[in-house]
């Protein structure tokens, strides 16, 4: 039974919406901050925190099975070798002692086109204190 079963719905099929998940995932991850509808956010930022849980735990293993086996499972998102790898060896380690609050949703407006509500998708850095 599917009762009580919640699914995003980006895109206008299932591909579509896995697609347009991947594309995002790997902007971000490529420019740090992307700026997109409130839809699209919400859902990419689910997926961006839970890669982002991974690639902490592998940028602190020491056990390097454990690492290389969190990077191929942060890789079937992002598809990209060195976008793993940038975001393991350097945003992982630039994030500080975060458990969880990876990127932040900033509203900036409506689109000119439509209206659509528009935001800025951004990855939360370390401060400089």
């Amino acid at each position: 039974m599917r009762h009580r079963m919640v699914r995003s719905k980006v895109g206008s099929y299932g591909s579509h919406s896995r697609a347009l998940i991947k594309n995002q995932l790997r902007e971000l991850v490529e420019h740090r901050s992307i700026v997109t509808t409130v839809a699209k956010a919400k859902v990419v930022k689910r997926f961006f925190d839970k890669l982002m849980v991974k690639a902490v735990k592998a940028s602190k293993s020491n056990d390097r099975a454990e690492s290389v086996a969190l990077r191929r499972q942060i890789n079937r998102y992002l598809c990209d070798r060195k976008l793993t790898n940038k975001l393991v060896d350097e945003i992982a380690k630039n994030i500080g002692d975060r458990n969880s609050g990876f990127s932040r949703i900033v509203r900036i407006g409506q689109r000119r086109g439509d209206g659509a509500e528009m935001v800025l998708l951004q990855i939360v850095e370390k401060t400089n204190e």
